[in-house]
């Protein structure tokens, strides 16, 4: 398959749809909602949107039906990454080429957008609007799933463990394993679970899409550390080198950058193996699995 082209047709599809749901600038109060929509709409790959989508024709289902879940996901991503600039944590000044949020609107303004679209995204996913073709037990199965793993249990528990860990000359791999399933990781396998659910997926296969999401899920992030020694400024959006500046708990901080990149070969392998119970059908979760490991950005 062409997933340049796929990746950018199902980019625009969530970016319409994000357009659709997300409150308007001219609407009060006009500064939160323009800060909103400033980072969402800030040039985002939409990876965890369309990793649901695409869960969700693998197991077989409407992906139409998916899409309000698949913006919440992006709104939850997006939230944290307003969160994670801030000056109490990261303090960063650029996001995906752009100024940070706080830099742009202020910090006060910038944590509230960010309060903003995690509260909208439930809002999205519980709207009675988008329930009446979807089994209302797989919708509560995914509100769970997604509020699991963007709290403490998941991704909120994995930055606080970042922040704690930085710095420290002693860091060992399994503080690195869990910083990494759970700041990044969650949220993909969550987007893959949700996806697969709203799909109607049968056991079998949710357990075998688990199994792809903690694989993916573990190499994003173990490519996103490479990146961060290999990659530009210009190619990641950010400054280029932060991680081992802060002294961040990372993959080749503590295995060395030779093996951090077969750890994500070997997650990479281990995503593909859970997909061989389906057909052409999850061809678009292959195709991600490798561009997650290969990527420049």
């Amino acid at each position: 398959m062409d997933l340049k082209a796929y990746l950018k047709e199902q980019c625009a599809r969530i970016d319409a749809a994000l357009n659709r749901y997300l409150p308007e600038e001219n609407v009060l109060p006009h500064s939160l909602h323009k800060a909103m929509r400033y980072s969402v709409f800030a040039g985002g790959k939409r990876v965890r949107p369309i990793l649901m989508l695409a869960a969700c024709q693998a197991v077989g289902g409407d992906t139409e039906r998916a899409v309000p879940a698949a913006c919440a996901m992006e709104m939850i991503h997006t939230y944290s990454l307003i969160h994670d600039d801030l000056p109490a944590m990261d303090d960063d000044d650029f996001r995906r080429g752009n100024p940070t949020n706080h830099k742009v609107f202020g910090e006060a303004v910038a944590i509230l957008a960010g309060d903003a679209l995690l509260t909208e995204a439930f809002r999205l996913i519980s709207d009675p609007r988008f329930a009446a073709d979807c089994d209302p037990a797989a919708r509560l199965a995914v509100i769970h799933e997604i509020a699991h793993c963007a709290g403490s249990h998941g991704m909120v528990g994995g930055q606080v463990v970042d922040m704690e860990s930085e710095g420290k000359a002693d860091m060992d791999l399994p503080t690195v394993q869990y910083i990494h399933t759970h700041k990044t990781g969650a949220l993909i396998k969550a987007s893959v679970v949700a996806g697969a659910l709203l799909g109607g997926a049968d056991e079998r296969k949710l357990a075998a899409v688990k199994r792809y999401g903690a694989a993916a899920g573990l190499a994003f992030q173990i490519a996103d550390d490479i990146l961060d020694i290999e990659g530009t400024t210009e190619e990641i959006g950010k400054d280029a080198g932060s991680d081992e500046a802060r002294g961040k708990a990372t993959y080749p901080a503590v295995m060395g950058l030779a093996a951090a990149k077969e750890e994500a070969q070997a997650m990479m392998d281990e995503a593909l193996r859970a997909l061989e119970i389906f057909g052409g059908e999850a061809d678009p979760l292959r195709e991600i699995a490798a561009y997650i490991v290969k990527r420049k950005n």
